[in-house]
């Protein structure tokens, strides 16, 4: 007699980019080692389920891109939410019963702040306390202002975080410690494994990217949403044309784009690559010397985990979630910020003027990197669902390392 495939429900919401990624990231390893025994299904809960919470959504956004320091009166708006939920979801729960009703999963993995409290009591309320576990992967990566108190629903059956100090703030919140656990980065299968060696990296600047192969190659970063200020950055880069080239991708930002394509045609003395969306952040990553980037969870994640050392794009404010990856990334190598545009083009003449100031700085970044076992988090939350599907569904091998991929 076959097995029934397990059913994961994962709540998430384009606030930012990350969130997204991460539930992409899981469903893809899920298949990689699981195959069809194991279903994803994949929700943007709060655009879905309502109209006030689609316009939050694009609200947040548009501080992204446009006014970062707005977010901390926004932040604080949001984290009423917690009362608002502290028994069921206040605003939206049509459509999420609906889906619960029509999908029974057997695990409600949430990869956002704002889907756990009141989903997870929902969920059991709905299909039974013995027929679904419930889970949230945190993404921050350290605690304090800018953590919100949504991520933390004490009644989770498992929690769990990027750092240990991120999951230390997790349990000083009320989230029971033996019920957490820290499992790194949760990246894409072939994002995570696709390394390159010193020589391919220089193969790749000039035949793939057109670029130099031996110059300082700065990469100007966005998310997927395209917040940036690469026309700034790209003035300060202009006096060491010859001794640095850039690496120049816009996200889903078609304006952006186009202005920064114009500035290219207008100053052929600074080489530069440019991109709109690209699937190739990884490699870009590995090719670069340095990234400047906003405090998104997921560039600094994939930052650090391809040992780029990072400058924080500061210009505006920083958002307070932001803060908690520049607050971790300060502490631990001394990473500097960019508050105002002069900022970024003496850091630069700085290191171009001593190249061993720029590997310290790199040094102390990739000390923080650390090795983890990305299949560990995926079995675990599958383990979790077959608990109740009463399945015994073993994960497939590791996938090799893979170059260039």
């Amino acid at each position: 007699m076959n097995q029934p495939r397990v059913r994961i429900l994962v709540l998430t919401s384009s606030t930012g980019a990350g969130h997204d990624t991460r539930a992409q990231a899981f469903a893809e390893w899920c298949f990689e080692l699981y195959r069809h025994n194991v279903d994803v299904r994949i929700e943007q809960m709060l655009e879905k389920s309502s109209g006030l919470f689609s316009a939050g959504v694009r609200f947040y956004n548009w501080i992204q891109q446009k006014s970062p320091w707005l977010h901390k009166a926004y932040f604080l708006f949001v984290e009423m939410l917690s009362l608002l939920n502290r028994r069921s979801v206040a605003i939206g729960r049509g459509y999420y019963e609906k889906t619960l009703c029509e999908y029974q999963p057997h695990l409600v993995f949430s990869v956002h702040d704002c889907l756990n409290r009141g989903y997870f009591q929902t969920a059991r309320r709905i299909l039974g306390r013995d027929k679904v576990r419930c889970a949230t992967y945190c993404g921050e990566f350290s605690g304090g202002f800018g953590y919100s108190i949504n991520w933390v629903e004490p009644t989770a059956d498992l929690y769990i975080s990027r750092t240990p100090t991120a999951r230390d703030y997790a349990v000083k919140l009320g989230m029971p410690p033996a019920r957490t656990r820290v499992r790194g980065h949760l990246m894409r299968p072939r994002q995570h494994t696709a390394f390159m060696l010193p020589p391919e990296r220089l193969a790749y600047r000039e035949r793939v990217l057109e670029l130099q192969p031996d110059l300082f190659t700065v990469f100007l970063a966005t998310g997927g949403n395209g917040a940036n200020n690469h026309l700034t950055f790209l003035e300060q880069l202009l006096p060491f044309a010859g001794r640095v080239q850039a690496v120049v991708i816009c996200g889903r930002n078609r304006e952006a784009y186009n202005k920064v394509l114009h500035w290219r045609a207008e100053h052929p003395q600074l080489d530069c690559y440019l991109d709109g969306f690209s699937e190739e952040v990884h490699l870009l990553m590995q090719v670069s010397d340095v990234i400047i980037t906003r405090g998104g969870t997921t560039s600094c994640a994939k930052a650090l985990h391809f040992g780029c050392p990072i400058l924080f794009n500061a210009l505006g404010g920083v958002m307070p979630q932001e803060s908690l990856t520049v607050k971790f990334f300060r502490n631990g190598a001394g990473a500097e910020l960019v508050e105002q545009p002069a900022d970024f083009g003496r850091q630069i003449e700085s290191w171009l003027v001593h190249p061993r100031g720029y590997e310290k700085y790199r040094d102390d970044f990739r000390r923080l990197r650390y090795e983890e076992d990305p299949t560990l988090v995926i079995t675990e939350l599958v383990n979790l669902a077959q608990e109740v599907s009463r399945t015994d569904y073993r994960p497939g091998p590791f996938p090799a390392k893979a170059r260039n991929a």
